[in-house]
């Protein structure tokens, strides 16, 4: 790190920059042939690489409230979309302002509550100070946000990924000699559908019967499945030309060496897979996400990869860590640093997903339903409110097509993983409840769909 006038050690400045619904199955160097993501693929390269990042509750609102606050959704309530994170949550932004950190946020946030498009004012901004930001929209190319304590509505000029990487590198080159360090949040709301609204430059680069589906997409799927694909790819190529952007700007201010870089995503996508869309599964395509975390200027840093379950609750405990700034009483996630430097895996080579409760386009009219699953390096193992649901072995069936949980030579491993399950729900106070018990519990109203009806 980087040295004061005063001769005392500078902490490192933070970029978070996370994409709304992209699988970690999209991206090159992953190893997905038809994507490009050259930006991304080098950053691998520079980069501590969790393979197997995932996300825990994979919808959007969770997430971010998980992110922000170091907690898990069934501890803060953000457990389903549109419900408000407590304003006196002790988060992210807090904490590095208390740490001396100037806190900005650039795009979506989806943690107000109070309406898409409505005004967020300064008290539930969770600690941030600069500020353009949403609740919610996934109109790319008329993409309103705020500025500041301006409730003025504006909009960003044409694909606001690319008007919001702008905004990003100007707060970066504006920073001038200011030897504060800063933590900037990037919230992208693509690849998330709509697919098909990518700018014109990057959707050309992609044809529908040019895309290699995955073998677990259902033949009646495979046309709609192919079309989906190719526009979410022309998003996945033009968010990675952003980052291709703000990485460059950090090279020209001569920070990437003091900046702790983080690029990952809220959660994945089915796209097709298992005959499904979207997120709330629990198969790879919905909880797995990409996760590239670079800090060339910390002690003994070396590229590499790593299989450790990182979890969005952790993110922020990992980044206060790395940072040397003390995390919050009754964080609930882990502090990855030490891993990171080359230390034990904090994880034990298992993960916790869940679905709480059900709703929208997984609503149990649709066959939605609540359940609780372990990941481990080798396997996936889920249950439901009914009994076992699913189990894979992902080294012999990467694509999830065997459900082995009805196959009475596999009742060992099975029973062996349940009870790996209800250790980890033992562990962290889960009851496993059914989805409207947590929606009363919390005093939510959904509607047919299970859902926190959408206010505008």
């Amino acid at each position: 790190m980087a040295g004061t006038s005063g001769g005392e050690a500078r902490r490192p400045n933070v970029i978070v920059v996370f994409g709304d619904q992209w699988r970690a199955q999209a991206t090159g160097y992953a190893g997905n042939a038809v994507v490009k993501t050259p930006n991304l693929d080098r950053l691998a390269g520079e980069s501590a690489n969790f393979t197997h990042a995932i996300t825990g509750v994979p919808v959007c609102s969770p997430y971010r409230a998980s992110l922000l606050t170091g907690r898990r959704p069934l501890t803060h309530g953000v457990f389903v979309n549109d419900v408000s994170l407590d304003p006196e949550a002790e988060g992210m932004g807090k904490c590095f302002a208390r740490a001396g950190y100037d806190t900005a946020y650039i795009g979506k946030w989806h943690v107000d509550g109070h309406g898409r498009s409505s005004y967020i004012p300064p008290e539930r901004r969770q600690g941030f100070d600069y500020w353009k930001v949403l609740e919610c929209t996934h109109d790319y190319n008329r993409s309103a946000y705020y500025d500041g304590d301006d409730d003025t509505k504006r909009f960003w000029e044409g694909y606001d990924a690319i008007a919001q990487t702008r905004d990003a590198q100007g707060y970066i080159r504006g920073r001038g000699g200011n030897d504060k360090p800063f933590l900037l949040v990037l919230s992208f709301g693509p690849p998330h559908n709509p697919y098909e609204t990518a700018p014109e430059e990057f959707r050309a680069m992609y044809l529908a019967e040019d895309i290699e589906l995955r073998p677990n997409v259902p033949e009646e799927m495979r046309g709609k499945a192919r079309e989906w694909i190719a526009g979410y790819y022309a998003h996945c190529t033009a968010l990675d030309s952003c980052v291709g952007d703000l990485l460059k700007t950090i090279d020209e201010e001569g920070i990437a060496e003091d900046t702790i870089f983080l690029f990952t995503s809220d959660h994945g996508d089915m796209l097709g897979s298992q005959g499904h869309a979207r997120k709330q599964r629990p198969w790879e395509e919905s909880i797995r996400v990409p996760f590239l975390l670079r800090y060339p200027g910390m002690p003994g840093w070396l590229p590499n990869e790593t299989d450790a379950f990182i979890d969005a609750h952790d993110v922020m405990p990992t980044l206060l860590g790395l940072a040397g700034v003390e995390p919050p009483q009754g964080i609930e996630g882990r502090d990855f640093s030490g891993h990171i430097a080359g230390g034990d895996d904090p994880s034990g080579g298992e993960a916790l997903v869940m679905c709480p409760h059900p709703f929208g386009e997984f609503n149990t009219a649709l066959g939605g339903k609540e359940y609780r699953g372990i990941r481990t390096r080798r396997h996936t193992y889920v249950r439901t409110l009914d009994g076992p649901w699913l189990l894979y072995d992902n080294e012999a069936d990467p694509y999830q097509q065997r459900n082995l949980a009805d196959e009475s030579e596999h009742a060992a491993l099975r029973d062996e993983l349940d009870r790996r399950l209800q250790a980890l729900l033992d562990a962290s106070g889960d009851e496993f409840l059914p989805g409207m018990n947590y929606i009363n519990r919390w005093g939510y109203e959904v509607n047919a769909r299970g859902t926190v009806p959408v206010r505008q």
